[in-house]
């Protein structure tokens, strides 16, 4: 399954965008709220500003709006890594601005985050499975990052644990933010979380 999946009756591709945009940011409101269960349809329609028989209109189930809540989560995550990447050099350096790109993306999303993997678990087994493989490709991208950016300091193997210990680390500042935020600055947290990890690397 992917987005363009998500059956809609509407032809218009920028209203679709348009309309699912707004669903989404409803959507996310309400599930940090109440969680997926307990948020119905006509609640995502309100807080989305349409009503429900516009709402039918570009989706067919409340799984969808999370499908498409969890798609448009890690499109913002792949986007910034990529884009982190691509104005630099390969360098240590233009390594440390793609982690710490990252970093600060996670910050923003701390709420959807938590979402994405509380809920998740509400998906049907294809889509849970499509959602797990975009977290899987982001990993791949920080596995290619930091290969090609300290290639005479890493193994393969040692990038691919490195690349998922950024993921993880990113994704703990907002799960553990209830201890975390109240002992570090997101700078701090930045900083000695990027030290911790190049040393590692460098052993």
């Amino acid at each position: 399954m992917n987005k363009n999946k998500v059956v809609s009756n509407v032809k218009d591709q920028e209203l679709i965008k348009k309309r699912r945009d707004q669903m989404i940011k409803g959507a996310i409101t309400l599930f940090k709220e109440k969680g997926f269960h307990r948020t119905t349809t006509r609640e995502i329609a309100k807080a989305s500003g349409f009503s429900i028989g516009t709402l039918y209109e570009y989706i067919r189930t409340k799984e969808d709006v999370l499908y498409l809540t969890c798609d448009a989560i890690y499109e913002q995550v792949r986007e910034r890594i990529e884009n982190a990447f691509e104005l630099e050099q390969p360098s240590r350096e233009s390594l440390v601005k793609v982690i710490e790109s990252y970093f600060y993306l996670m910050d923003d999303l701390q709420e959807e985050i938590l979402i994405l993997y509380q809920e998740a678990k509400s998906l049907k087994q294809e889509t849970r499975a499509y959602i797990l493989q975009k977290e899987r490709n982001m990993v791949d991208i920080l596995e290619k990052v930091i290969l090609n950016c300290i290639p005479e300091q890493i193994t393969k193997q040692e990038a691919v644990i490195l690349a998922n210990n950024i993921f993880v680390q990113g994704h703990m500042w907002g799960f553990r933010r209830w201890i975390l935020q109240k002992q570090f600055s997101l700078e701090e947290y930045i900083h000695l979380q990027i030290n911790a990890m190049l040393r590692a690397a460098e052993k």
